[in-house]
């Protein structure tokens, strides 16, 4: 079955997820990724949003994380401050997260481009993003990848990663937290456990370790075990474009 891109990005992130954890997700491929999980291996998967929605029955694709599709058939309405409180008692296992720049060490700039004073683009800043990356035990991290994106150091760090080789502790924040995988068009990483650096563990069909290396600043490491991942089941394509059936997200 043919697939696209981001349908690609939304299975392999989906796969990341466990059964029986919770998951913090904003609209888009989070949302798309948590519920495919939900609805294939992950059936007791608890999907968070920041609005208040707890643990909704999601029947398509909500335009917003305030959206009513949200709350539909959930176990809990609350609000943002009370499920930020959920991440910082340790409540929340995964959090979804992007960037319009990320670094070796998973440090996200959602913030400014360019000089802090005079930035060449002024970007929406944080929202949840970095309650999501300090508090969440560990984040997902889900980008498009190119030069301007997989940078050697980010103008500004929104959402901490792994902060430097020195790791995230030496700064104050909770131990054994962090960015546990990056998911991009062309594969997925993890983090080198010695380094604290971004390794890619996996290729998506048809890409090379050429085309990941043109699309990245940084020097990207590769691992020993490197492999190939599955590419989607018809299954799988089908429960993404029935939720996301006028392709707002994957595109028509």
């Amino acid at each position: 079955m043919s697939y696209n891109q981001v349908e690609m990005m939304v299975v392999a992130a989906s796969r990341i997820l466990e059964d029986k954890k919770t998951v913090f997700v904003g609209t888009g491929i989070p949302l798309l990724a948590a519920v495919l999980a939900q609805k294939t291996h992950a059936k007791d998967l608890l999907i968070i949003f920041e609005a208040g929605g707890i643990g909704g029955d999601i029947p398509r694709l909500p335009l917003s994380v305030g959206d009513s599709y949200t709350f539909h058939r959930a176990i809990a309405a609350v609000s943002l401050d009370y499920v930020m409180s959920l991440a910082q008692a340790g409540y929340i296992d995964y959090g979804f997260i992007g960037g319009a720049q990320i670094d070796p060490y998973g440090n996200l700039n959602t913030t400014v481009v360019g000089n802090w004073e005079r930035p060449r683009v002024r970007l929406p800043g944080s929202g949840g993003g970095n309650d999501i990356a300090s508090f969440c035990w560990k984040t997902i991290v889900v980008m498009k990848q190119d030069r301007t994106k997989f940078v050697n150091k980010v103008d500004f760090i929104t959402s901490p990663g792994y902060i430097d080789e020195n790791g995230r502790e030496n700064v104050g924040l909770p131990c054994c937290t962090g960015p546990l995988r990056v998911v991009t068009q062309l594969g997925i990483y993890d983090f080198n456990p010695s380094t604290r650096r971004m390794r890619l563990i996996e290729l998506f069909p048809g890409t090379t370790i050429d085309d990941v290396r043109e699309n990245s600043e940084f020097e990207v490491e590769v691992s020993s075990g490197l492999k190939i991942s599955q590419p989607p089941s018809a299954d799988e394509i089908d429960i993404i474009r029935r939720l996301d059936e006028q392709g707002i997200v994957i595109g028509k």
